[in-house]
């Protein structure tokens, strides 16, 4: 009869070195990706409601725009043009060579009616702007609640340079997870 007792157990070696590698490893990547593609954001204030609310966390692309143009209705993060330290949220509403115009609130654009679903009428500012048009390398920006952004409307025009970042994805609340349209 056999003892059960006395059982060897299996021996469990621990790779201390291997973990450590391995830690390090995914370290490093997670800070590539932060540095070269990716940037968590926490939006702060409301000038982009309803699409994005105060304390939202995000994803923003900073990579994108080395592989395709800033496009109109784009929301970007970008270096406040008076202030470089700070940062912004907007909707690129002009590019380079558009003529911007507001009349009570509404968007032309070239001449043409912009058209924006996803303003929310509670959000519309009626106030009337003079035709600007965009500089080159420079972009217009509005918040999407017109009522309470300080945008381009106020301080101008954004250089393409200060733009670093798309907005692609939402992470926070878990409720709202998914992508930036």
């Amino acid at each position: 009869m056999e003892d059960t007792n006395n059982r060897a157990l299996p021996i469990v070696v621990v790779d201390i070195r291997g973990w450590i590698r391995d830690i390090f490893f995914v370290i490093g990547t997670a800070i590539l990706i932060v540095i070269f593609l990716y940037q968590p954001v926490k939006v702060e204030g409301t000038s982009m409601l309803p699409e994005l609310k105060d304390q939202e966390r995000i994803f923003v692309n900073k990579f994108v725009y080395r592989f395709e143009k800033i496009s109109r209705r784009d929301i970007v993060v970008f270096w406040y043009p008076r202030d470089p330290t700070k940062s912004f949220i907007k909707r690129i509403i002009g590019l380079p060579g558009d003529t911007i115009e507001i009349k009570a609130g509404v968007v032309y654009v070239n001449g043409e009616l912009l058209d924006e679903p996803y303003l929310i009428p509670e959000f519309m500012d009626k106030r009337t702007f003079d035709a600007r048009t965009v500089d080159p390398g420079y972009y217009y920006v509005l918040g999407d609640d017109r009522k309470y952004s300080s945008d381009s409307r106020v301080w101008g025009l954004v250089p393409e340079r200060y733009i670093y970042g798309k907005a692609v994805f939402r992470y926070w609340p878990v409720s709202q997870i998914g992508s930036i349209d």
